[in-house]
């Protein structure tokens, strides 16, 4: 086996060292057959010793994590990132399909003890604090995601269907949804705000892309959704 390998639904690639592996609707890795999907998006080729992840395209953005979630970062059109961690995970959204896959390094330059003692749902992040209702919309979100069994992509509820999925009206949401993610905005959480400032329109797929990669929500939490969603509104 090669020193990086990826897996996308079960399915093993090994790149070679020296060449370029692509990733896209008509990459080496083909996700799928999505318009709005780059032909070539996201690139992995080593140099100088060290792999590297390249976005390539020119309209989506990616956003990459360790499998811990303490590491994340956002990969803009143009930019790349050196792949240090033994598992990386990799989710990008085009139009409204989600996807994920992971890529595994033999020797990773950082190996990572367990340094979190938190539980793996907690609702706070740095100096963020949600009320349960926001939470509850965040789960409402990546419902999808939180629920995928190994399938590598999924796809994200509008606003209309995560509202009525939580027994709100469409301005209660919208309302919510733009507090969670002017507060994670504020703490640094990139992609939220568009080029002037406001909030960005794919802004649902890049708040349940963190929220998934970071382990701001998880699994465990999908019983909020049982609630009545009424009553949520306390603060933590």
């Amino acid at each position: 086996m090669g020193d990086l390998t990826i897996d996308f639904c079960g399915e093993w690639y090994e790149p070679a060292e020296d060449d370029v592996f692509s990733v896209g609707r008509e990459g080496d890795l083909e996700i799928d057959d999505n318009p709005y999907l780059h032909r070539r998006f996201l690139q992995i080729a080593q140099y100088d010793g060290i792999w590297w992840l390249s976005n390539v395209g020119s309209m989506i953005s990616a956003t990459i994590a360790d499998a811990s979630g303490g590491m994340q970062a956002w990969l803009a059109p143009g930019a790349r990132i050196p792949l240090v961690f033994g598992h990386t995970n990799v989710i990008f959204t085009a139009g409204p399909t989600t996807y994920e896959f992971a890529v595994y390094l033999n020797t990773p330059a950082f190996r990572q003890g367990v340094t979190d003692d938190r539980g793996a749902g907690e609702t706070t992040i740095g100096p963020v604090i949600f009320t349960s209702s926001q939470k509850a919309l965040i789960v409402a979100l990546a419902e999808p995601m939180l629920r995928r069994e190994g399938t590598g992509f999924s796809a994200i509820p509008s606003s209309a269907d995560a509202a009525k999925r939580l027994g709100w009206g469409r301005t209660r949401f919208n309302r919510k949804l733009d507090n969670v993610c002017e507060k994670l905005a504020r703490v640094g959480v990139a992609g939220l705000r568009g080029d002037s400032g406001k909030l960005a329109t794919n802004r649902r797929a890049r708040l349940v892309e963190h929220a998934v990669t970071s382990h701001l929500v998880t699994a465990d939490d999908l019983p909020l959704l049982e609630g009545d969603g009424d009553g949520a509104d306390e603060t933590p």
